[in-house]
């Protein structure tokens, strides 16, 4: 994520959306170019791809293309798509600069330039120029932009200080605290939450002995109100046990059906809302986890 210079090898892979490609389409060369780091545009342009599940497309991202040599190394490789393939590549853009969104714009490619296509009808609309800064969503340029900074750190920082019932005794600055059985998803998910909302998520196990007593750990009690509980199907669990500690009474299904049903009527006797995390992403349960409990995010 970190660059100090350029590197035209970039970040490729081969991503077919759809484990059979239908015969009467072909793989699709996808790029996508900007001044920094392409996050932006490596993000909508997937979740845009993902939306045409009869394609497959190989992405390739194109970061720091900040000058008018760069953009023509860029082309060149664009057009040797091209030639390749027999079929114009996509590319989403989100270059500021005029003159090399220009050159990007000479490629023999479907060209999707998002400033053009946001900045403009939002400029228009509010009357006033934008600031066309190169990176200003992911440079420090103000003291708000620092302020962020600082939170997002801070809260990655106190979801890794209280992983796994970890540092219990100051729980109570803690925005959520997701609990469940060991390997439900609740280290990721926080992490997830500190990282793209700074969220200071904590996260604490459910063990046999929580069981054995039909109450919350002693830890927990206190804070009764930023619990939230993530479970997962018995026979998930127990693949994902059995990577871990293949043959062991942890991993067995008749262990993982024990533990994830006492977890379940521990939470409801309780009224500590929770979510089967069988089937969803990361990003659909930190987004669920917040609105249900009314957090709001303080980074962007």
């Amino acid at each position: 994520m970190f660059c100090a210079g350029y590197d035209m090898s970039t970040t490729e892979k081969f991503s077919p959306l759809q484990a059979a490609t239908p015969k009467h389409t072909s793989k699709r060369s996808a790029f996508f170019v900007s001044d920094r780091t392409g996050i932006t545009a490596e993000m909508l342009g997937h979740s845009l791809l993902r939306q045409f599940e009869g394609t497959a497309f190989a992405e390739t991202t194109l970061p720091y293309i900040d000058s008018p040599e760069k953009a023509r190394e860029a082309v060149g490789r664009i057009n040797r798509a091209f030639e390749q393939d027999g079929i114009r590549p996509l590319v989403l853009s989100t270059l500021i600069d005029p003159d090399i969104s220009a050159i990007i714009a000479t490629a023999n490619a479907l060209l999707l330039d998002c400033f053009n296509i946001f900045i403009a009808p939002l400029e228009a609309e509010l009357g006033v120029k934008s600031s066309h800064t190169i990176g200003h969503s992911h440079r420090l340029n103000d003291h708000g932009d620092q302020i962020e900074h600082r939170q997002r750190i801070e809260a990655v920082g106190f979801t890794m200080r209280h992983d796994d019932g970890l540092e219990a005794d100051d729980l109570g600055q803690a925005e959520v605290i997701l609990i469940g059985v060991s390997r439900s998803g609740k280290t990721p998910t926080c992490l997830y939450l500190a990282l793209q909302y700074g969220i200071r998520a904590a996260n604490y196990p459910l063990v046999p002995e929580d069981f054995n007593t039909s109450n919350l750990p002693d830890a927990l009690k206190h804070a009764r109100g930023k619990l939230f509980g993530l479970t997962l199907q018995a026979q998930r669990l127990h693949q994902i046990r059995g990577e871990r500690k293949p043959g062991s009474e942890y991993a067995s299904l008749k262990n993982c059906q024990y533990e994830v049903n006492e977890a379940e009527s521990l939470m409801r006797q309780q009224g500590i809302p929770y979510l089967d995390a069988t089937h969803k992403s990361i990003e659909e349960l930190a987004t669920t986890i917040l609105q249900k409990m009314g957090l709001k995010r303080s980074v962007f």
